[in-house]
């Protein structure tokens, strides 16, 4: 099991377990992450699951995809250089560790 935690914007730390090979919106979704909406389900067609990932963990991410980056357009908190959509990060056993901080909102 790979860990990963999610830090809200009032600092609140949400530690979970989740499997290699599953996007990290599926395994906020499951693990009841507060700050997840998911809204469209990992279709790539809202931002609802934006997040924030830091150096250096952005580093070893798969580049985002240009229509990742165009939905990024529609998220409801301000986009910053570590934004991403949760839904196109695969979780690999290298993420094991991984910070992932939460947007005040997504809608």
């Amino acid at each position: 099991m790979i860990r990963i935690r999610f830090i809200s914007t009032d600092q609140s730390i949400q530690d979970i377990q989740a499997q290699s090979g599953q996007s990290l919106m599926k395994a906020a979704v499951d693990a009841g992450v507060k700050g997840i909406e998911a809204d469209c389900g990992g279709t790539l067609t809202c931002a609802t699951c934006h997040v924030m990932i830091d150096a250096p963990w952005a580093e070893q991410l798969t580049p985002p995809v240009p229509d990742e980056r165009d939905m990024l357009d529609f998220a409801a908190c301000p986009v910053e250089p570590g934004s991403r959509l949760s839904c196109q990060i695969q979780i690999t056993p290298e993420l094991d560790g991984l910070e992932v901080r939460l947007p005040a909102s997504q809608h």
